[in-house]
């Protein structure tokens, strides 16, 4: 997939189809991950290995504006709530969906926007250490 900007330098629709991409991806795993029969250490596994690389692919070169960032994580949250599921709530004895602040107190691990600024870093990283005229040839699709 390349990586299109508009006039105004947004990169919004590439956004929107790796989410799409992701909704794909999600929902020809999702008898997993709401299975009762598999360990949420299981599904947190199936999320990262298979959902969370292909909404993240290409990401290094997204410059996200909060909007962006926001509906990534409602995608993640949404997929986080089909892997804890529902909860009791103790007062009521209703079902409820998980708060966002629970939802991250139970996913221990980075959220996505800070996962992408890893990403970003480490290909800096490799940028820097090409030196010379290379990384605008690569970096803006030239031929080597």
């Amino acid at each position: 997939m390349d990586t299109t900007l508009t006039k105004q330098n947004s990169i919004q629709e590439g956004i929107k189809s790796r989410l799409k991409s992701g909704n794909a991806c999600c929902h020809s795993v999702q008898n997993l991950l709401s299975s009762m029969l598999l360990y949420k250490n299981l599904k947190i596994k199936i999320y990262r290995t298979i959902i969370l690389p292909v909404v993240l692919y290409g990401c290094e070169t997204w410059s996200l504006t909060l909007r962006e960032e926001n509906r990534l994580r409602v995608f993640v949250n949404r997929v986080l709530r089909g892997i804890f599921g529902a909860e009791r709530d103790e007062v009521t004895g209703e079902w409820r969906k998980l708060h966002n602040e629970e939802l991250n107190d139970l996913y221990c691990l980075p959220n996505i926007v800070r996962v992408m600024e890893s990403r970003r870093m480490r290909w800096a990283g490799h940028v820097a250490r090409m030196g010379g005229e290379e990384w605008r040839i690569q970096g803006f699709g030239g031929e080597n």
